[in-house]
């Protein structure tokens, strides 16, 4: 009895230690199951918070981040580099021009200012394109060469890049509006970035998803090397084709990748008067203009080197306000003032209504003759008279200064043979606009608002001042 006794009670104990032992092994099995779930997940988060679509991954992508690539030839490169001077900034800027033979007489050391530095990007020799076929009548050959520059481009093997850029050499582009511009993608994904043309008949014929080559266009780093894998084979496919940026498109197309447009890039294909075209830009930074050649010198009394020189000043004062126009109303006067900002002020002296104001007046004329469809643009445009007394008085940007309260830029009267009635605009000489630098969020890139701007009391009778300001959040812009 006393036996069994003991028997019962060992067996108790040992039941007991058997079910604290079972207690304590699930508890240290559900702890490292816990821990290795949480060391999972943490690990399975890292690769998805690297590619995120956070612009904090990659809204800092600065003019140091772009390799740029520029289409030239010995013939054009002397006097186009003029232009490209303009808007190289050698200490942050990387890449080449490219031509199929050094110019005569080319001397590098005349491309360098007083302290010595270099004033333009270095100039590379384009790889031998003979062995290619050419078959577009009456077509330039030259355009396999010139495509070929973004082959060419990526096999620098700079570091450090996130996008490819390529131009012309007339195309002037403004860097830190495009690294503004490329800080809204993600450049570790495949992105093809630019624009068309103005003109529907030039997409109808070379592609509506074609970003045309004298806009400038952006390809990402991750895109641009595989497309110079197989860049070669695409050209070989293609010898009908016309242009460079033709074949580019196309051997994109292949890869499966499209175009995303972005209003900034100008390919600007008119001529004469791009006055409609600056006064009326996009909300948007402006990121390039092309074919200054072929239009007028887009300030008055000024070659047009000079006068590009001269819409420099204002932007690189303030560059992503450069061309944004701001529209108000003068309540004494019955006045509209549209300001684009570093270029020109427009008084109108009378109320419009602001969609009556907003369409692009088409100062200029078509890029090729041909049918209707030659003067057919992609945007809305609206009259420019023949009658300079029948448009509004136009003030040209003439100085601008900065502190740390704002910038006050000043625009001067276009003197025209006009006669000037009661409370006409004519009667001023001068605008005085104010404003704070534009410094545009990823927020505010992604979804632009149009700022608002009050014509402020003055004490004469010849000059305007101007405020431009946001707008409130229900506020808006009217005649009153």
């Amino acid at each position: 009895m006393l036996k069994m006794q003991r028997f019962k009670l060992v067996s108790k104990t040992q039941s007991s230690f058997h079910l604290l032992n079972v207690v304590l092994i699930s508890s240290a099995v559900c702890v490292t199951y816990l821990i290795a779930s949480v060391l999972l997940v943490h690990s399975s988060k890292s690769p998805l918070d690297v590619y995120s679509s956070s612009p904090d991954a990659y809204a800092s992508t600065g003019v140091e981040h772009i390799v740029f690539g520029i289409a030239s030839n010995q013939k054009s490169w002397p006097n186009r580099k003029e232009y490209v001077k303009q808007w190289w900034e050698p200490r942050q800027m990387r890449g080449c021009v490219f031509l199929e033979a050094m110019p005569h007489g080319h001397d590098t050391t005349t491309s360098r200012d007083d302290d010595g530095n270099a004033t333009l990007p270095p100039t590379c020799i384009s790889e031998d394109t003979s062995r290619f076929r050419y078959t577009f009548r009456n077509g330039q050959p030259s355009a396999i060469r010139v495509a070929r520059v973004v082959l060419e481009t990526v096999n620098l093997n700079h570091t450090n890049v996130r996008w490819f850029v390529f131009g012309d050499d007339d195309t002037v582009f403004f860097p830190h509006n495009l690294a503004k511009t490329l800080s809204k993608y993600d450049h570790r994904l495949w992105y093809y970035i630019g624009a068309g043309s103005e003109i529907y008949q030039q997409n109808k014929d070379f592609g509506f998803k074609m970003a045309f080559g004298g806009a400038g266009f952006a390809i990402s780093y991750p895109l641009a090397k595989v497309l110079a894998k197989v860049f070669d084979s695409c050209i070989e496919r293609y010898p009908h084709l016309y242009g460079s940026d033709s074949r580019i498109y196309t051997c994109l197309a292949e890869l499966g990748v499209g175009l995303t447009a972005e209003p900034g890039f100008h390919q600007f294909d008119v001529r004469g008067n791009a006055f409609g075209l600056l006064g009326s830009h996009p909300l948007t930074p402006l990121v390039s203009l092309h074919h200054l050649d072929h239009v007028d010198p887009i300030f008055p009394n000024r070659t047009a080197p000079k006068a590009l020189e001269h819409l420099f000043h204002a932007a690189n004062v303030d560059s992503q306000r450069i061309l944004q126009q701001t529209v108000c109303y003068d309540r004494w006067f019955s006045w509209t003032i549209s300001v684009s900002w570093g270029y020109a002020v427009q008084v109108y002296s009378k109320h419009m209504f602001l969609p009556d104001v907003l369409p692009v007046p088409e100062s200029f004329r078509q890029w090729k003759n041909g049918d209707f469809l030659a003067r057919v643009y992609t945007f809305n445009t609206r009259e420019f008279h023949t009658d300079p007394c029948q448009r509004p008085t136009v003030f040209f940007f003439d100085s601008v200064s900065s502190n740390r309260y704002g910038t006050k830029s000043v625009y001067k009267i276009s003197y025209e043979n006009c006669t000037i009635g009661t409370g006409s605009p004519r009667k001023l000489e001068e605008i005085r606009v104010s404003s704070k630098k534009l410094d545009l969020n990823y927020n505010q890139m992604q979804a632009p608002r149009r700022q608002c701007c009050d014509v402020l009391p003055s004490k004469t009778g010849e000059v305007l001042d101007i405020e431009i300001r946001e707008c409130k959040e229900d506020e808006l812009i009217h005649m009153h």
